[in-house]
């Protein structure tokens, strides 16, 4: 026994000698994979933080503009916005009568004549008093002079300006634009030019506007060359209606949007055209299409040999 428990306390010893040496390398071991571990841990840390700080150095050093923030127009229940609503004509003749007076000034409308009027806002001889209070440059004569007569129904509306140079001159370098498709190449259409005439203010704290530039925060940019072009009772209505701001901004767009837009009500009435017309044969297309198609689709064709 005496033998035996020697032996095993050989046996433990030598363990705890071998456990003893090895515990260094085992250590060296864990401690390797915790500092690759701790490093990995760092270095995405670090990658955060870089990007994070990189983030905000650049938010920071953009700063916040007015000229960034532009206004949407905000959608107005026109009268003529529903399917099958027509163009207020009275408030067509009023435009005409907004443009003439008000935005003739500086704006063509080169691409619509006299003659588009009658019938719509205006009858043929008013159209022919309108057209003739203007001088048109024809010619040449049988000497080969231009000469001057009065205008007529065939004759487009008069420019402002002789040139897009004299324009800008006369506007401090700002191209007035041609209004005929004004409303369909704006984005809002007739909602934007309402909100475009009526939404001029001051500009708010720490905006400031260089002189001969107006604020308006439905422009782009938010300064425009344009003065305020219409306010309460900038005109006398020939009809007697009140002249407010925003009466005098809904007559303009109506008129604007017939201007881009003169088939305006004749391809609504044809679209209702098309749907009663539709309505009615449509279903006798379909009993047809039943009606014969059931025939052949249940036919059943045999072949009996002959005897």
């Amino acid at each position: 026994m005496a033998a035996l428990r020697a032996v095993v306390a050989a046996g433990g010893g030598r363990g705890i000698l071998n456990a003893a040496k090895c515990a260094p390398g085992h250590r060296a071991n864990m401690s390797s994979v915790s500092l690759a571990r701790g490093r990995k841990a760092a270095l995405a840390a670090l990658g955060v933080a870089a990007a994070g700080g990189a983030g905000l150095a650049l938010l920071l050093h953009q700063s916040v503009k007015a000229s960034e923030l532009e206004l949407h127009p905000p959608s107005y229940p026109w009268s003529h916005g529903g399917m099958l609503s027509a163009l207020d004509h009275a408030s067509v003749r009023r435009g005409y009568q907004v443009y003439k007076q008000v935005c003739s000034a500086c704006h063509s409308m080169e691409y619509l004549a006299f003659r588009n009027l009658v019938g719509v806002s205006h009858t043929e001889s008013e159209v022919k008093v309108l057209a003739e209070e203007i001088e048109v440059v024809d010619g040449p004569d049988e000497s080969g002079e231009m000469f001057t007569r009065p205008g007529k129904l065939s004759d487009y509306f008069p420019k402002p300006y002789p040139n897009p140079e004299a324009a800008r001159a006369a506007n401090n370098g700002a191209l007035p634009p041609d209004l005929s498709y004004i409303v369909n190449a704006r984005h809002g259409g007739e909602d934007y030019v309402f909100s475009l005439l009526t939404g001029y203010c001051d500009p708010p704290p720490g905006v400031s506007v260089r002189e001969g530039l107006y604020y308006n925060p439905y422009f782009p940019g938010q300064a425009i060359g344009m003065a305020p072009p219409i306010y309460n009772e900038v005109l006398e209505y020939e009809d007697g209606t009140p002249a407010t701001m925003s009466q005098v901004a809904k007559d303009v767009c109506t008129f604007l949007r017939w201007a881009a837009e003169p088939e305006h009500d004749q391809r609504k009435r044809m679209g209702l055209k098309l749907l009663l017309g539709a309505s009615v044969l449509i279903p006798l297309i379909y009993y047809m299409k039943r009606h014969k198609w059931s025939v052949l689709k249940s036919r059943k064709i045999a072949y009996r040999p002959p005897k």
